[in-house]
């Protein structure tokens, strides 16, 4: 299977079912800008239930490519971002064994959007001991052929629910650091997942069997 997917903040779980069932997987960079996206959003589950995080881009113009988006360092959101992943996930089982390499993306500046995100994702699959075929898009176009085509599929505004191939798994509960305080969460953040099961991830995203072309719509 080939998919084409956005950019993305430390991913979600639909998102990232697709990364690891997926042969090969491309990344837009020349669509435009969207606000209020995964682009530069991601959630995770705290004390006080589910939590947005996002990053601050500097000022763009109504169309602006997203490989040509730069991280606004105006204010301390490396700090407040590292603050709440700390407060959420520190007594999670498996903080402390990827502790380290993801403070990384607190305490480097990173120039553009995309490459910031790039870097997670491939951190993520150096953890989970994966090697993927990860390649970026070198033009845009609105109707790619022979691949999946999720760009704008996983968003914060389309229940991931309407995907049938991923809906009956991601909502298979597995443990969450504050689960005798709040239900369920599910299609959180790839950390929340990775934080509370560990390599495990793989076992619990790669249990569908992948979806036909004919599901490119889902």
């Amino acid at each position: 299977m080939k998919v084409l997917l956005s950019t993305a903040y430390w991913p979600n779980l639909h998102y990232f079912y697709y990364i690891l069932n997926s042969e090969r997987i491309t990344i837009e960079s020349y669509e435009n800008y969207q606000k209020q996206s995964y682009r530069n959003r991601t959630q995770i589950l705290t004390a006080n239930g589910k939590l947005d995080l996002s990053i601050p881009i500097k000022k763009i113009n109504i169309k602006e490519l997203i490989k040509d988006v730069e991280i606004s360092y105006n204010e301390n959101w490396q700090i407040n971002h590292w603050r709440a992943l700390t407060s959420a996930y520190k007594n999670s089982p498996y903080f402390e064994f990827f502790e380290e390499e993801i403070n990384y993306f607190y305490t480097k500046e990173f120039k553009f959007l995309m490459d910031y995100n790039s870097e997670q994702l491939k951190l993520v699959l150096k953890l989970l001991k994966l090697k993927k075929d990860l390649s970026f898009t070198t033009v845009f176009e609105k109707e790619p052929a022979d691949c999946l085509d999720f760009r704008n599929n996983i968003h914060p505004k389309i229940e991931f629910t309407k995907d049938t191939v991923v809906a009956s798994k991601l909502t298979s509960p597995y443990y969450q650091t504050f689960e005798s305080k709040f239900s369920f969460e599910p299609n959180l953040s790839i950390l929340d997942l990775l934080f509370n099961k560990g390599l495990e991830t793989v076992e619990y995203l790669s249990l569908i069997p992948s979806p036909s072309p004919k599901e490119k719509g889902a």
